[in-house]
């Protein structure tokens, strides 16, 4: 089982959402509708908390379900900071990620 957000550019401003437990070998429609945004960004974590995917952009998150606009000043308006792993989505209009394990474990 892992646990994903995601985020991407709404109305101009990055919008944060999770969280979707996903089993092993199965799939989540996270984004209902079509894409729009060229990148799209993942952060996922085991059932331990633990990331499992190398992130390199700094945006917020919720100990809950959650929504945020904004990835600016996390800590200070009650979140928290996470890396999130871009992904260039080719500017298809459908897109599937699939994530696997760090170490074949």
């Amino acid at each position: 089982m892992i646990n994903v957000a995601i985020a991407q550019l709404v109305d101009g401003q990055f919008s944060t959402e999770g969280w979707w437990t996903i089993g092993t070998n199965q799939c989540a429609n996270v984004i209902k509708q079509e894409l729009t945004n060229r990148y799209i960004y993942v952060y996922a974590t085991d059932v331990f908390g633990q990331p499992i995917l190398d992130g390199s952009v700094s945006m917020c998150i919720g100990a809950k379900a959650f929504e945020i606009e904004g990835i600016e000043n996390c800590w200070e308006r009650g979140h928290r900071a996470a890396m999130f792993h871009e992904v260039d989505t080719q500017a298809t209009v459908r897109w599937t990620l699939f994530i696997t394990p760090r170490g074949g474990g």
